[in-house]
């Protein structure tokens, strides 16, 4: 549950699922399949070795079963996939209760979990000792089914019908987790997984559904993209139609079809609906779909091209903030600088004693009065002028007079 899980010694995932590098994906997941049955903790609870052996299977499956990894393997090695987050499934029906809890709680809050079918279940239709029932094209069946536990249904089609293509969808307004199984017969009777789907919360309700419409149609690995968020939030964006991963079969063939519903939920059954459809009805919404994914591949890929012009974009502007802080800060500091300058032109000093520290602040005196500044009418020497000149001035008046 906990980031990759890759073995303590890693071993060619070729070697170790006994396929050739030139193999098909049917037969790397036929391998596969076999192995992990072999393998699976269900049947080997007291052989730790088994379970190492069943962590080493998934592992290299994990690798081989993506194009690109796979393409990345055979470039550079384990290397290439040393920064790539690789999930492996776990198996619920073998954790006990306190790990289930811990599960269900970190699903509810939206950490990404995949789960693996039980092993009980693979082994029972592998043996072809499940009970299955007819699903006609055209109608419905509604059913809740236990956890970790599987409800499987036959569809059978025509040459026609094959023709125009079928569509399998699940639905719950219930919001059940569950996966959708679509089974291929087997030599000895049984049925192989082949396909699976995990449920989507879709508005109200969750679903999953198989297209074989004779065209390639992808479907959503939701745990990319949130695997992506969590590691660069602000780049997540690009990452987002990563997600896209090509149905491994396009078509089906004439006769009857295992499909199956498995309850995935952590502690309760799953409520759901299963539908057979004929594509033949849906005309219209067929080739809008053909076309509507070719439309999400091109747009992946100019997502691609445009993510490098984003980040020399995202390069080039943080060079630019860099160096808008740098003269930001260059200016404030000639400004400071200047209003400092101004300031040290005024009257008002700071005065410095012998022994250099500053002795506080005192205005200059002002040179002394020149001899015609008219002295100020209140001071004494005014007032001794100011009789004078009254006292000569009565004087004379009076002399005149006589």
């Amino acid at each position: 549950m906990e980031g990759p899980s890759a073995p303590a010694v890693r071993r060619d995932p070729y070697e170790v699922l006994s396929v050739s590098r030139d193999s098909s994906d049917q037969e790397i997941k036929s391998a596969y399949r076999k192995l992990a049955l072999k393998y699976h903790p269900d049947k080997n609870a007291n052989n730790p070795e088994a379970s190492e052996h069943f962590k080493e299977v998934a592992y290299s499956y994990s690798i081989l079963s993506d194009p690109e990894k796979r393409r990345q393997y055979d470039t550079a090695g384990f290397e290439a996939l040393e920064n790539e987050g690789g999930d492996m499934e776990i198996d619920l029906s073998n954790l006990g209760t306190v790990n289930t809890m811990f599960a269900a709680l970190f699903s509810k809050l939206g950490v990404p979990i995949k789960t693996t079918v039980s092993a009980t279940v693979l082994e029972e239709a592998l043996n072809g000792t499940v009970t299955v029932r007819p699903l006609p094209l055209g109608t419905s069946v509604s059913g809740k089914v236990e956890k970790q536990s599987a409800h499987f249904f036959g569809v059978t089609i025509n040459d026609e019908q094959a023709q125009s293509g079928v569509v399998i969808r699940v639905t719950s307004a219930a919001q059940s987790k569950f996966k959708l199984l679509y089974f291929e017969q087997e030599a000895n009777g049984g049925y192989g997984l082949a396909l699976q789907e995990d449920s989507e919360k879709t508005g109200k309700v969750t679903s999953a559904g198989m297209y074989f419409l004779h065209f390639q149609v992808y479907r959503m690995d939701s745990t990319v993209n949130v695997l992506a968020m969590a590691k660069h939030p602000e780049a997540a964006f690009f990452k987002r139609l990563d997600g896209l991963q090509p149905c491994e079969v396009s078509e089906l063939k004439p006769g009857t079809h295992i499909f199956a519903v498995y309850g995935d939920n952590f502690f309760k059954t799953a409520s759901y609906t299963i539908e057979a459809l004929c594509a033949k009805s849906f005309e219209d919404v067929t080739q809008k779909l053909q076309e509507i994914e070719a439309q999400i591949l091109a747009k992946r890929n100019d997502l691609r091209q445009f993510e490098i012009e984003y980040r020399k974009a995202m390069a080039h502007f943080q060079e630019v903030k860099n160096r808008y802080n740098e003269e930001k800060q260059s200016v404030d500091e000639l400004l400071k600088e200047r209003d400092t300058i101004h300031s040290s032109f005024t009257t008002v000093q700071t005065l410095v004693n012998c022994s250099g520290s500053s002795s506080g602040t005192s205005k200059v005196p002002s040179d002394p009065p020149k001899a015609d500044t008219p002295l100020e009418y209140g001071s004494d020497d005014g007032k001794d002028k100011f009789r004078k000149k009254w006292f000569n001035l009565n004087l004379n008046r009076s002399d005149k007079k006589g």
